[in-house]
């Protein structure tokens, strides 16, 4: 049985912090993922900028406190950055999860770093990565 402790207040108010990022009808790109683990889904829309990097995101999120802060961690740091970067991290991110490598330099992920004791949330943690690399090149 694990001890780290999974829902602090950090991971809370950022499940709470998702509400900035309303999924509207003018973000082109979809990309939806499901958590064969918990069923957690995820919707994401993402709207580019001219010179490629992602200039804004919307999230629709049926998770978990985990999947909705991982939700918030990925929309507030995934704007300004191109499709690569987000396959990149999603893929780093998935290796460390399953105990391979130190935490990748994502910012804000340390808040659910206590999920990577929980096999049972990874999924939950992936959903973004997942549903942008969907919908992003990968160069």
């Amino acid at each position: 049985m694990s001890t780290a402790v999974l829902y602090t207040p950090e991971v809370l108010g950022l499940a709470i912090a998702l509400a900035r990022f309303p999924l509207t009808e003018d973000l082109p790109l979809r990309g939806e993922a499901r958590s064969k683990s918990c069923g957690s889904t995820i919707t994401l829309g993402l709207k580019m900028a001219p010179n490629g990097t992602i200039e804004r995101i919307g999230v629709r999120s049926q998770a978990c406190a985990i999947g909705q802060a991982a939700a918030a961690i990925f929309a507030q740091a995934a704007s300004g950055r191109r499709g690569p970067d987000i396959h990149v991290a999603g893929t780093a991110i998935a290796a460390w999860l399953a105990g391979e490598g130190a935490m990748p330099d994502w910012p804000g992920l340390f808040a659910i770093a206590a999920a990577r004791e929980y096999p049972a949330r990874h999924g939950a943690v992936m959903l973004p990565w997942n549903a942008a690399m969907l919908v992003l090149p990968t160069a």
